[in-house]
């Protein structure tokens, strides 16, 4: 997909976005990217105190906690959507990643705002029909432990998750890298590895998800993205 259909996508809608993890580099980008399609943008960090240079123009920087749903909702009333880029390193991967989503669930009901990209990770992604990366003999152990986390929002998401939001799994190849070369484009796929190089820059991954949430083409699904 090129940037100009990127931009056309938009149709000149301003739109309220709230982003969760939007000190990190995934975060950064997609505000960066929802800027320049002259969206607002409240930016939402645990500390906002490390990342001052986010706000201004249309960006507020706020402090907030997605794990908690009445944080959740306070921040996103008035939203038309919402991006959680958010990890924890410090917490178990389950844990963090089921915790959020459930907040996310309740939070964004409450505050009405319909549409939700989460960022998935590579390894949840099929290789063959119900074969994922992570569930080859030898993967690492602590690698499949954090892609569970994962792999268990998905399953809150598609259990827990009821008919007024409109979800959006969006995963990054394995080489997501900020060196990498922004094309202005990149390849979707549903549920499974896409063929190629297995790359992407932060930009172009920013670039799908504002895709997604100014024209949203895929629901309740993991949504592999690559060059």
């Amino acid at each position: 997909m090129s940037n100009d259909m990127s931009k056309n996508l938009s149709n000149n809608l301003s739109r309220n976005i709230v982003i969760f993890g939007a000190g990190g580099q995934v975060g950064r980008a997609a505000v960066s990217e929802a800027v320049a399609r002259g969206h607002r943008v409240t930016a939402v960090v645990r500390d906002p105190s490390k990342y001052g240079g986010l706000a201004g123009g249309s960006v507020t920087l706020v402090r907030g906690d997605v794990t908690d749903p009445a944080s959740v909702a306070a921040l996103a009333v008035g939203h038309d959507a919402a991006l959680n880029a958010s990890v924890r390193l410090d917490v178990p991967s389950e844990e963090y990643f089921t915790t959020a989503a459930r907040a996310l669930i309740v939070g964004l009901e409450e505050a009405g705002v319909a549409r939700l990209l989460t960022l998935g990770i590579a390894t949840t992604l099929e290789t063959g029909p119900g074969v994922r990366i992570m569930d080859a003999p030898e993967f690492p152990e602590a690698w499949r432990t954090f892609a569970q986390g994962h792999a268990a929002e998905f399953d809150l998401l598609s259990a827990e998750a009821g008919p007024g939001l409109d979800w959006l799994m969006v995963v990054p190849p394995l080489d997501l890298n900020a060196e990498a070369e922004v094309t202005g484009g990149y390849r979707t796929a549903v549920g499974t590895v896409l063929d190629g190089p297995g790359r992407i820059a932060h930009a172009d991954l920013a670039r799908a998800l504002l895709d997604e949430i100014d024209q949203p083409r895929h629901s309740r699904v993991q949504l592999a993205v690559s060059v």
